[in-house]
């Protein structure tokens, strides 16, 4: 039971006591007491003023009295018009500091048999093009919100849908087969990703002209994109792989084997992975099916070009196509059918699709489309919406071959971190080994903590320079006060000082050590929020907080110099437990925090 929950449950017990009223603990306000006032809960005293029929000041003099009198917990108060600030006892937040370090795995829950599966589909990448700046957000937004949700005892399946049919892979592969000659990742040096990603880039350079100079004969914009030779050609190549061609199959194969190897090697780069992974091509055909069975149960229509729609304007949408009049298949289609695919191999209770805000119309419509269709578990999907991520110079474009590469985006940041650490002097004492992993831990740190700090919701500007700072709401800040929290600890050991799991029940505790114990005692609620309202920045954030107070702590009192040897030992036990839940709230973001800097 966290002190809120204590505190809500003790005043209303007094209210009960002092008034006869029975008052809904959701009636009971409370808040972190204002740094300008002594106390440390502030219980709002305006809801209770009817039952009592005294004065705000009055009632909240009564409410003070009755629990300084009957609870053991509240050492003090003090109202300020219709606020009641409580100060909670030393010995309470002492073993409370106790119980925290007992738990290893404190603000945790383990999952178990009858736990809840969750779904969550992250990163979808298109084999056209290597992953970029825009990739990056949502894998660590997949990953991290995977952290957190089995942080919350579920049961997690972190999983991956591949992007590796359709007309934009059929278009690198014809620049590759038209203009390649035969270059392959080895022959060029090339990760292969990013091989394919420059044919593609390419294909729209080469279709660009073929349009001016059709308009140039005198076709209109649209004529001349629809009749472009080389969009031709690559809607031909589609149709010859839904066919099976098997020259065309081949190629496909080859091109999207070199993209997988890079992909790979990227995910590897960003400490993020997948318990399985799907690919379009090998659910598009149950889709198909799932809505050949929704045609003859008359969930759908078919019109008279051999379409197949949906029409959702009972519902206050509009009509949808599921199938094209010359039989292919759509993201709608392929979605029904992944879907059909991971609800028979798991038992899912929640899926959560991690898609950028510009889909949110799309899951909507899905999201009828399975009920419709009969899946139980369809109206109760989740379209876990992120804003775009951008950065200073403005927006990204994959064909015009304008997005930040991620590989180089991390190989940057890394490097950018090893500049940075050696200059402030943070790599001193280091060998060579331990230097690369730190400036790795930091440069990847950098990235994901200022991208994960966002509300998820919002739109984003990512700015290498700002995230690599050292001071402020960065990784790089957090990361070198939990090394430094390391430091410390390991010269108490050095001078031979144990740090006890029992605290002296006489120490005293000032009001920067009480705080921070009760900014502690918050993770466990803070790791359920997040979960509940699907945000990786309330933890970033919080932890930010946790540190920030600790450093205005470490900056204002002495540790290992202390002379008292109670005290001293206090705030050692104090430190040791803002580190491990730095690491633990970190960890959730998908972030390393190293142990010496």
């Amino acid at each position: 039971m966290t002190i809120e929950q204590k505190i809500t449950d003790i005043v209303a017990n007094a209210i009960q006591q002092l008034y006869a009223t029975a008052i809904p603990t959701e009636q009971i306000q409370l808040q972190k007491t204002k740094k300008e006032f002594e106390g440390d809960i502030t219980v709002v005293i305006f809801p209770f003023v009817k039952a009592a029929r005294k004065s705000p000041e009055q009632t909240g003099q009564e409410i003070g009295n009755y629990l300084k009198q009957n609870e053991p917990v509240i050492q003090s108060f003090n109202v300020i018009k219709g606020f009641l600030n409580l100060s909670i006892s030393t010995a309470y937040w002492l073993e409370l500091l106790e119980k925290i370090n007992t738990e290893k795995n404190f603000g945790f829950k383990a999952a178990d048999e009858s736990s809840p599966l969750v779904m969550i589909e992250y990163s979808s990448p298109n084999t056209n093009k290597p992953l970029h700046l825009g990739h990056i957000r949502n894998n660590l937004l997949g990953f991290s919100l995977g952290e957190i949700v089995k942080a919350n005892g579920n049961k997690v399946v972190k999983t991956n849908i591949v992007n590796d049919r359709g007309i934009h892979i059929c278009k690198s592969m014809l620049a590759w087969q038209k203009y390649g000659k035969g270059e392959t990742p080895e022959s060029s040096g090339l990760k292969g990703d990013h091989l394919v990603g420059n044919y593609y880039v390419l294909f729209d350079q080469k279709y660009k002209q073929e349009v001016s100079e059709l308009m140039a004969k005198g076709q209109n914009e649209e004529e001349a994109k629809k009749n472009a030779p080389l969009m031709l050609e690559a809607q031909e190549m589609l149709r010859k792989w839904e066919s099976g061609d098997k020259e065309v199959y081949q190629l496909w194969q080859t091109m999207n084997g070199w993209v997988y190897v890079g992909f790979d090697q990227t995910y590897k780069k960003l400490g993020v992975d997948f318990d399985c992974i799907y690919y379009e091509s090998e659910t598009y055909l149950l889709g198909k099916e799932k809505v050949q069975e929704g045609l003859e149960k008359g969930v759908l229509y078919q019109r008279e070009d051999g379409s197949v729609w949906i029409d959702l304007t009972a519902e206050g949408l509009d009509e949808k196509l599921l199938l094209r009049s010359d039989g292919t298949s759509v993201y709608m289609t392929q979605d029904i059918g992944t879907a059909k695919m991971r609800f028979d191999k798991y038992p899912i209770d929640k899926m959560v699709y991690v898609v950028g805000n510009e889909q949110n119309y799309h899951f909507q419509v899905l999201s009828i489309v399975l009920d419709k269709l009969g899946f139980s578990w369809g109206k109760d999907l989740v379209h876990f919406s992120y804003g775009m991520v951008e950065l200073p110079e403005g927006k990204m474009k994959s064909r015009e071959g304008t997005v930040v590469d991620a590989d180089d985006l991390v190989d940057d940041m890394v490097a950018t971190a090893r500049e940075t650490s050696q200059e402030l002097g943070k790599l001193e004492g280091c060998t060579e080994v331990e230097a690369e992993n730190i400036a790795r831990m930091v440069g990847l740190g950098a990235l994901k903590y200022f991208i994960l700090k966002v509300d998820p919701r919002k739109n984003m500007t990512f700015n290498p320079k700002e995230s690599i700072d050292f001071n402020g709401n960065t990784g790089p800040f957090i990361q070198y006060t939990h090394a430094r929290i390391k430091s410390v600890l390991r010269k108490a050991q050095e001078q031979g000082i144990v740090i006890p799991s029992k605290l002296d029940v006489n120490c005293s505790l000032n009001e920067k050590e009480s705080g921070l114990i009760q900014l502690l005692a918050d993770f466990p609620s803070i790791v359920n929020q997040a979960a509940t309202e699907y945000s990786p920045a309330l933890i970033a954030n919080y932890i930010y907080d946790l540190v920030k107070e600790y450093n205005q702590f470490y900056h204002d009192f002495s540790i290992l110099k202390e002379e008292n040897k109670t005290v001293k030992e206090l705030r050692l036990l104090l430190s040791e437990n803002v580190a491990k839940v730095i690491k633990s709230g970190m960890g959730l973001l998908g972030i390393e925090v190293p142990e010496r800097m």
